[in-house]
């Protein structure tokens, strides 16, 4: 902290009377000492930022602060108010003013020390020793933690405690509620009744202040109340995520944000309260009786869908290989609806116009509302314009799982490339890896203080792009062009056995994980081969069979809870009525639930079933222009009647083998435990998690 804050950068009588005239009178002394290098654009962004959200707090506070281009290094400056400044706090004007000034690319030490004295502000023994300071000196010293306000306050982190004190409290009220809920669960109900708990999570804008000033505030409220109260802070000082087990255990929920939540579907079903960031300062008791209200009415929030691999990324010990999956399927994930928007548009134009519509003119010089074609080209057209996006759209986000925001612009640049030398998915793959490779990189430079302000906005973006272009135009784009070329050649000439064995192989993959990885690579084959303006028959084949294939293990696993209920729990057979809709929908992971809870029944009858329906849809010639849609694209396929067959006896089969393997699992069991202990063992094992 003693670089960030000085006596020359207090004033203990500061005599603006507006935010504004605040603001710039406290930029003024950054600009002196060299920390601020445009003193009006840095007030621009300040203005900005105070645009989003007041920045005012209660007790007479207010931290205009925000990230900015013209920052060389985090500094902090603060102003007294004898009159007192509006600021936006809801009990009048704030007569302690800190305006926080931070660097685009300041680095995380600095940001922690920054989110340790925004907590700090919520001590009002610290705020009392700031009002009495009766000099700039002692005023600085307070702030940087060089002098103790009292013996009940909890000093401002040092320079020697900079590194992670945020991420750290974090992680240990993590654990320490992590041991509390286990000692409490092993106790059993004899130990007594248990505090309520609570998870939270807080985030602004910024990420530098409010956020863990309303993470303060909570855990000072819960204590009062007598409150488990762990909180996640998702901030510019680290993003540490709650354990598992806390939140599971956890009684409710209480988002305090004003950027959306990272990760959020791991707290669904839980009762919840969603407010912005400052009412998490403001009024944290009300919100944790809310919490408390709703969980007493038995009100719970939805489900979501599970969160991107990007989302997901980052956690602790993971090897390079989970890494490069993570990096990988984050591209895939947002390439594809891309990959559904246009490839459905581009199937209904077809289904609309006939094969000849590609070769219609430009619907922005002719189109004519009353004429069927001039609808069919709009569709086609608007569905090849969406295609175009799909190898940059791959790489960039690939990118992006690596290297975060700043591996998008090398990333999108470089998959822009693979598709202007017709390198196509291969090329998009390698780009995005090169782009991401390239950025994580050049960030692990060290960089002058001077440049780290202009680091993610100019100079990152420029030098890894014109990296990354060179070594996709000069390097190695020709030889991924080629072995583009020869992939489609080959698929252009499978016919016979080789096909079947093809079709097979990927009914197998798309069963395996049930929307996993492996999943996920068969269904990219198949759409890169269709994401072309004319893909080949061999591609349409591919589609087809991929798509049935992964409509099989949901509709499999519905029929055999309609047809031998017995052998299902009450809950599988609720989910096995929403398994129909979900297969008939081309969404395998209906059949999750199922495959949790008997992994080496579900998972294996699903990829035979799986395997046979791959097979004959190869055999019977059936094609797809489009990448999803399940039976609500049966017109758009070819041979549609023996595609419903393939399909039929993909679930058939699957549906035999799950039935025969748990009826034979029944016998087994009463012969190993008695008839009486039979049941109680088959219900304990149909609730076993993947891991079983």
């Amino acid at each position: 902290m003693s670089d960030m804050i000085t006596a020359d950068l207090v004033d203990l009588d500061l005599s603006a009377d507006t935010k504004e005239a605040a603001a710039r009178a406290l930029a003024e002394r950054m600009v002196a000492l060299g920390r601020v290098t445009d003193l009006e654009g840095f007030l621009a962004d300040v203005a900005a930022r105070e645009a989003q959200m007041p920045t005012g707090l209660d007790g007479g506070i207010g931290i205009p602060h925000c990230r900015s281009a013209h920052v060389t290094e985090p500094t902090l400056a603060f102003g007294r108010s004898a009159a007192g400044i509006d600021f936006g706090a809801p009990d009048g004007p704030a007569d302690l003013i800190f305006l926080i000034a931070a660097p685009a690319g300041a680095d995380d030490a600095h940001l922690t020390i920054l989110s340790a004295l925004a907590r700090q502000l919520m001590n009002s023994a610290f705020t009392d020793a700031l009002r009495s300071a009766g000099d700039a000196q002692t005023a600085a010293a307070l702030i940087r933690g060089d002098e103790t306000p009292a013996p009940d306050a909890q000093p401002a982190a040092s320079a020697s405690q900079n590194t992670a004190a945020a991420p750290a409290a974090a992680s240990a009220g993590t654990a320490a509620a992590t041991e509390d809920a286990a000692a409490t669960e092993d106790a059993g109900p004899e130990a007594g009744e248990r505090p309520f708990r609570i998870v939270a999570v807080t985030s602004c804008p910024t990420g530098i202040a409010h956020t863990y000033m309303a993470a303060e505030s909570l855990e000072n409220a819960g204590r009062e109340a007598g409150v488990e109260l762990v909180v996640e802070t998702q901030g510019s000082a680290g993003f540490t995520r709650l354990d598992p087990g806390v939140i599971a255990a956890a009684d409710g929920v209480i988002f305090a944000h004003d950027v959306p939540v990272r990760d959020k579907d791991r707290f669904a079903g839980k009762p919840t309260v969603d407010v912005g960031v400052k009412a998490g300062i403001n009024r944290p008791a009300e919100l944790i009786g809310e919490v408390r209200a709703k969980a007493a009415r038995g009100e719970a929030t939805s489900g979501s869908a599970p969160a991107t691999p990007v989302e997901r990324a980052g956690e602790a010990g993971e090897g390079y290989g989970t890494k490069l999956r993570k990096w990988l399927m984050s591209g895939v994930s947002y390439m594809v609806p891309f990959v559904a928007a246009g490839g459905l548009l581009i199937a209904l134009g077809f289904a609309i116009g006939g094969y000849e519509i590609k070769s219609a003119p430009s619907v922005l010089n002719h189109f004519v509302w009353t004429q069927t074609d001039s609808w069919a080209a709009l569709m086609f057209q608007i569905g090849a314009v969406a295609f175009g996006f799909l190898v940059p759209v791959l790489a960039g986000y690939i990118a992006y799982g690596m290297a975060d925001r700043p591996g998008l612009v090398p990333g999108f640049v470089g998959g822009m490339i693979a598709s202007t030398i017709n390198a196509g998915f291969l090329g998009g793959l390698v780009a995005g890896l090169l782009a991401g490779g390239v950025v994580m990189a050049i960030q692990k430079i060290d960089i002058p203080k001077v440049l780290r302000g202009i680091m993610p906005v100019v100079v990152i973006p420029l030098i890894s792009t014109a990296i990354v272009g060179f070594l996709m135009f000069v390097v190695v784009g020709k030889p991924i062009a080629s072995a583009q070329k020869g992939m489609t050649d080959w698929l252009n000439g499978l016919s016979g056995s080789n096909a079947v064995l093809l079709g097979a192989l990927l009914g197998l993959m798309m069963c395996f994980d049930l929307g996993g990885p492996v999943n996920k690579v068969a269904y990219t084959f198949a759409t890169a081969g269709i994401a072309v303006s004319n893909p080949s028959d061999s591609a349409m084949k591919i589609m087809a069979a991929v798509m049935a294939a992964g409509m099989v293990p949901p509709l499999a696993m519905a029929l055999a809870t309609t047809v031998r209920g017995k052998l299902f729990t009450e809950t599988e057979r609720e989910n096995g009525k929403a398994a129909w809709v979900l297969g008939a929908s081309f969404i395998s992971e209906g059949a999750i639930p199922f495959a949790a809870a008997d992994p080496l029944r579900v998972i294996p009858s699903s990829m035979v079933g799986g395997a046979i329906t791959g097979a004959l849809s190869m055999v019977f010639g059936a094609t797809l222009r489009a990448p999803h849609g399940g039976i609500f694209v049966v017109p758009l396929i070819g041979n549609p009647f023996l595609y419903l067959v393939a399909i039929a006896a993909g679930v058939c089969v699957t549906t035999a083998l799950v039935v025969l393997l748990k009826g034979l699992r029944k016998p087994a069991q009463q012969a190993a435990a008695g008839g009486s202990a039979a049941g109680t063992a088959a219900t304990r094992e149909a609730k076993q998690p993947v891991a079983a």
